[in-house]
């Protein structure tokens, strides 16, 4: 009934929905371990940083305002060369992640590296007092107090992340997303279309409210 309902096979749903989790899963776990690299650098090289470093931070900075002002759809296209070379191919789900990688990356480390600035500059005073070096003033200090906002700021990135696997369809990638447009949009199929768009919708908001429960836990622990 369902599939006569949707004119799409459950298998073909249940496929997509896989996919969507792989390019989501993967490309936020590699994203985010680069996008938090970043963030701290960018954090201790800034002006009156812990190290600073002026050249490097313009370099960074520029990179990412590069990357984050470029259409996803653009970057796609523009590093595919990268993704032959990393994954061995252009098209396909695998290769779908690279340039997921190369747009969330940029992303988190913006989001993050705010989430840090948020830190009470009196708690890194503090540290310093007690004869902290920079390692332990970043991981004893900086990051328990700004968990909670870093905890937001991976929910935002992985719900930008959730809207960009959409356009991973124009390279195979597949995905929730691809079969609203190829199956639904595309084919005048407006069921599928609002059945789809309906799911990510629930997705998003499942995940926007595991991200504010989590956040408003660890903000009453503190």
């Amino acid at each position: 009934m369902i599939e006569q309902y949707l004119g799409i096979s459950t298998d073909k749903l249940v496929k997509a929905g896989w996919e969507t989790l792989y390019m989501v899963g993967f490309s936020l776990i590699i994203g985010s371990v680069v996008g938090f690299l970043i963030a701290i650098v960018l954090w201790l090289t800034r002006k009156g940083g812990l190290k600073e470093n002026r050249i490097l931070y313009t370099i960074l900075n520029g990179l990412i305002n590069v990357v984050r002002s470029t259409p996803f759809i653009i970057l796609l296209v523009c590093v595919m060369p990268v993704t032959k070379f990393i994954v061995g191919t252009r098209i396909g789900t695998k290769a779908a992640i690279v340039p997921l990688v190369i747009y969330t990356a940029p992303f988190l480390a913006r989001l993050l590296e705010n989430s840090l600035l948020d830190v009470n500059a009196g708690i890194i005073e503090a540290a310093q007092a007690m004869g902290a070096n920079t390692l332990q003033i970043v991981i004893h200090f900086v990051l328990p107090e700004a968990f909670a906002s870093i905890i937001l700021a991976l929910t935002t990135g992985t719900i930008a992340l959730i809207g960009a696997t959409a356009m991973a369809g124009y390279i195979g990638g597949g995905g929730i997303g691809n079969i609203a447009l190829t199956y639904g949009y595309q084919t005048f199929n407006f069921p599928l279309m609002f059945s789809t768009v309906f799911i990510l919708i629930a997705f998003v908001w499942l995940i926007q409210s595991l991200g504010n429960l989590l956040s408003q836990k660890r903000r009453t622990h503190q």
